[in-house]
Parts: C-alpha cells; sequence; structure tokens
C-alpha cells in the first residue's frame, strides 16, 4: 500500500459515507498522513509534531471567514497534513460560503463532512492502516536483511548481489565504477541494450549522491553510493521509475551496503593473496634453494598460468612527490586489482607483487615467443587505459623458466624507475636497449667510479652548485653545441650567449667546441640526472 495519504483518506468508506466536500489545495492530497488528532481549539495546533490528519467540529471557533481562516493557518504552520471538519447549520448554502472563503488560496486541504459521523470510527480505520503499513515496513525490512545477509555469508560476488537486488525491484538495476564503467547489471530483460545505451556519456551528466536518492541530473535516477565514506569505488542505479520508492531505496541501500562489504572481503582475500606472490617474487630475485619444480608448483598454486615462456614486467608508480606510506600502500593496491583484472579479461594467470615501494612486479605467461609482443601491448595499452593514476612499464628478458624470468624483474624494475627520466614517453612499454645511454647509465647508478667520472667532469659547475650554469649546459648539450639555435631557444641575444658560455668552459676549465669534451659532459650530466 505505501505510506497513507490524503487522497487515501477520502477514499475510506467511513469518509465517504460522510459526503465529503474538499477545499483548499486539492494539489496537496498526496501528503502522507502520520497520525489522528481531534481538536477544538487553535490554541491546541502547538500539540502537533507534524503529518497528522486533524479533526475537528469547530466547536470552540468562531463561525466566521476570518476567525477559520486563522485556525486553518495555525495548523498549517504546524505542519498539518489536512483537515476533516464536521460542520452543520440550518443553512447549507450559509455553510459552503464559509468553507469556500475561509479556504480561498489555503494550501491546506480541507474536507468538509456533510453528514454526521463518529470521530472514533474515522480514528479507528485509519490508526489501523497506519500500524498495518508499519508492521508492513517493518516486515519487509526484515526480509531484506535476511536476503543480504545471506547473500554477505555466502559470499556472494557483485553480479549475483546486482541480480538479487534487480529481482526484489522488479526493475534494472546497473552497478558502476568512479568512471561511470558498468561492472555488472541485471533486470533489464530484452531491453538490456537499451538501458545500457550510451550509459558512460549519459551518467557523467549525472551527479553522484553521499546517501540514497534521486539524482540531480539529465537521468532522474534512484541511486545509492557504493564503497566506505572515504573510498567510493561505484554506486547503485536504478534508471527507471518505481510504484514504491521508499521500499525501492531500502533494498537499494542495503544492496549497496552488501556491495560494500563484499568488495572489503574480497580485499582482505586479495591481500593475503598478494602478500604470498610477494614473498614468492622476492624469494626468487635472491639465492634459494628451491628446485625448478617446487618453483613451478608454488607459482601455479599461486595463479600463474603454466606456459613455455615468461615475460618480466614491471610497473613503476608515478606518484608526486612526498607520498605518504600509506598514500603509496594504497596506489599500490589499486594498481596490483587493476593488473589482475587486466590479466583475467585476457585471460591470464599471472604472478603480480611489490618489488619494492612504488613498483610492481608481474610475471607474464604466454604460449610462444611470437605473442610476446602482442600480449606486451595488449596487457600496458589495457592497464593505462584502466588506472586513474600514471605508470611507467619496464620490461626485462623473457625467459622459459619461472625463476629466470622472476631474476629479470630486476632489470623490468630500472626500466620503469627509468622511463619517468626520458624527454619523450611515446610506446607503452620499455626494455633497456629502447632507454640505450640513459639505460646503460641508470644501470651504473652504484658504481663509484663512474661517480667520480661525473662529479669531476661538473666539478666546475657543482662545487658550489651553480644551478643556472648546470641549466645552461645541459641546454647547449641538447642543441648539439649549435649555438645560434640555443640563443633563439633561450630568447638571449648572440652577445649576451657567447658571454655566458666563455664564463663556463672558464668554469669547467675546458673547451666546448671539443665534440670528446661535449661527450664526456653528455654523459657526465646525463649520469648526475639520474643519480645525483
Amino acid at each position: 500500500m505505501g505510506e497513507l495519504t490524503m487522497a487515501q483518506v477520502l477514499d475510506l468508506e467511513v469518509v465517504r459515507a460522510a459526503e465529503p466536500v474538499v477545499y483548499g489545495s486539492n494539489q496537496d492530497l498526496h501528503r502522507p498522513v502520520r497520525w489522528v488528532h481531534v481538536t477544538e481549539s487553535p490554541d491546541n495546533a502547538g500539540l502537533l509534531e507534524g503529518g497528522e490528519l486533524v479533526l475537528s467540529t469547530l466547536r470552540n471557533v468562531e463561525p466566521s471567514p476570518r476567525r477559520l481562516r486563522e485556525f486553518l493557518d495555525e495548523l498549517q504552520r504546524a505542519g498539518a497534513a489536512g483537515v476533516l471538519i464536521e460542520y452543520y447549520s440550518a443553512e447549507p448554502e450559509a455553510c459552503r460560503g464559509l468553507f469556500e472563503q475561509a479556504t480561498a488560496g489555503h494550501r491546506l486541504p480541507v474536507i468538509w463532512l456533510r453528514r454526521r459521523v463518529r470521530f472514533v470510527q474515522i480514528t479507528e480505520v485509519i490508526h489501523k492502516l497506519l500500524v498495518a503499513e508499519q508492521l508492513r515496513v517493518v516486515e519487509f525490512s526484515r526480509h531484506v536483511h535476511e536476503i543480504f545477509t545471506e547473500l554477505s555469508l555466502s559470499e556472494a560476488d557483485e553480479h549475483m548481489i546486482v541480480e538479487r537486488t534487480a529481482e526484489l525491484l522488479q526493475a534494472p538495476v546497473v552497478l558502476e565504477d568512479v568512471r561511470h564503467r558498468v561492472l555488472a547489471h541485471a533486470g533489464a530483460g530484452q531491453g538490456a541494450a537499451s538501458v545500457l545505451e550510451h550509459w558512460i556519456s549519459r551518467s557523467r551528466f549525472v551527479a553522484y549522491a553521499e546517501s540514497t536518492g534521486r539524482s540531480h541530473g539529465a537521468e532522474d535516477w534512484l541511486q545509492t553510493p557504493v564503497g566506505a565514506v572515504k573510498s567510493r569505488w561505484g554506486r547503485l542505479v536504478v534508471p527507471a521509475r518505481l510504484e514504491d520508492e521508499a521500499n525501492a531505496a531500502l533494498v537499494l541501500e542495503r544492496a549497496g551496503q552488501t556491495l560494500t562489504i563484499a568488495r572489503l572481503s574480497g580485499r582482505d582475500q586479495r591481500e593475503l593473496l598478494y602478500q604470498a606472490r610477494t614473498s614468492l617474487l622476492h624469494e626468487l630475485l635472491q639465492h634459494h634453494s628451491l628446485s625448478a619444480g617446487e618453483v613451478q608448483v608454488r607459482a601455479e598454486a599461486l595463479g600463474l598460468d603454466a606456459a613455455a615462456h615468461y615475460v618480466p614486467v614491471a610497473v613503476g608508480l608515478m606518484l608526486p612527490a612526498g607520498q605518504s606510506p600509506t598514500s603509496m600502500q594504497l596506489r599500490e593496491r589499486e594498481v596490483l586489482e587493476v593488473m589482475d583484472q587486466v590479466a583475467e579479461t585476457m585471460r591470464l594467470g599471472v604472478l603480480a607483487g611489490s618489488l619494492r615501494s612504488g613498483v610492481l612486479g608481474a610475471v607474464l605467461p604466454v604460449a610462444a615467443r611470437e605473442l610476446v609482443e602482442g600480449t606486451l601491448q595488449r596487457f600496458s595499452r589495457e592497464l593505462g587505459e584502466s588506472l586513474s593514476l600514471t605508470v611507467a612499464v619496464g620490461v626485462g628478458a623473457e625467459a622459459t623458466g619461472i625463476s629466470q624470468c622472476a631474476k629479470n624483474l630486476e632489470d623490468a624494475a630500472q626500466v620503469a624507475e627509468i622511463v619517468p627520466n626520458l624527454p619523450t614517453r611515446a610506446q607503452p612499454y620499455y626494455r633497456f636497449a629502447d632507454l640505450r645511454l640513459r639505460g646503460v647509465l641508470a644501470a651504473m647508478g652504484q658504481d663509484a667510479r663512474m661517480r667520480s667520472f661525473a662529479h669531476t667532469e661538473l666539478s666546475g659547475v657543482l662545487q658550489p652548485l651553480d644551478a643556472e650554469g648546470l641549466e645552461l649546459l645541459e641546454l647547449y648539450l641538447r642543441h648539439g653545441g649549435n649555438k645560434s639555435a640555443l640563443a633563439k631557444a633561450g630568447y638571449l641575444s648572440r652577445p649576451t650567449l657567447y658571454a655566458r658560455l666563455a664564463k663556463l668552459e672558464d668554469k669547467l676549465g675546458l673547451s666546448l667546441e671539443s665534440a670528446e669534451s661535449r661527450a664526456s659532459l653528455q654523459v657526465a650530466l646525463m649520469w648526475y640526472r639520474l643519480h645525483g
């Protein structure tokens, strides 16, 4: 039945028998009735709490349009849902005139009962209906609670939860992520295509709500947020009109909570899996006594598919400096989840985990060598498209054994750490060969001889540090020693540039005209920018 309204009160047999005539606002007959209150005096309006249907005979109200209007004004201010008035006069026309004048332009629904009726009969009928409705709401709430509790206990996935929600609502239900991609949908039947048509472009114009309710935007959708308060990961949407909005909101909100619990439970399970995978990767990167068979068994038990070739891939998180350890861990978990989702889409069972802070590693199984590039292209592309942050992908040498592949992850990780320093990034993934000299120098970061060479070559601008001189040297080398091109790029006059270069040569103690000097300085400067 839903909530009891003034319009439904008018349809009650006990009210219709009293020959009701409606005055005031017919448009406000949809007001819900919370309870029934009998009063004969405007002084009692302060006892109302809002939503009451007021019954009165006007016994203590002067039968004049002004006094009746004042009585109605008091009830309106107190939040009454409507008024039923039993009033008689020797002249029926006088009664009509009284009500017409007193209610002209008034928003409060006023119902004049032209025949006698016992208020106790009206009160009894309405109270029974209200109590029955409250019991129905409680029972429905209990039923919904039991259903979604069972789904939680049975560890139902997102698709099952969405399907059960659609069954309860008898309406289409869509679960989308924060980028408006549809994660699950149900209940549309043969019209599923029309419900999801242009979904992303439509959903972008529907604002997210922090609580269950109708959205504000181009689409009038009932929605509820999904995810913990500070980490919303999606929303549950009913893109349709519903007969019982209150019950639908209850079901949708409970479904959103169940989805949140399911994701958190799944994350707990995935967290244990990631820890186990990370532990195995670290063990394989170090000296270990495991046989190839033992490595194969453990890796496959953690989800890695058996294959003819394995490709080591490292993913570096390109985040601003100053990230807290907690923030970094959350970002790493986000990327690991997406890596798993991409691998699942590609139907690949991978071994992925954390190599060190900000760098993740994965062993990708490939059936044949000729499929390596295609697999890497798709994996890198879909990973980039699915993430909300920028990452750098490095690739090491593929191997036929898992242990060797895992050892090559360190090379892949070094590449992933170097990629952000490249002047341009046109490739979805990089190998050491793609980095050329920069890659060689990156690999020599811990070489004391290389450090000594670089700091000796640049000592003139490093001791003390001359940031402007260092920048000028970098620009000069970047333009291949072409002073004219450098002057144009730096918006400097040639005399000014020549003077600054001469001063730089004095500091460095060598001639910049020498090709060998420029080559040495280029290597030293590149190493310094990578390692400092």
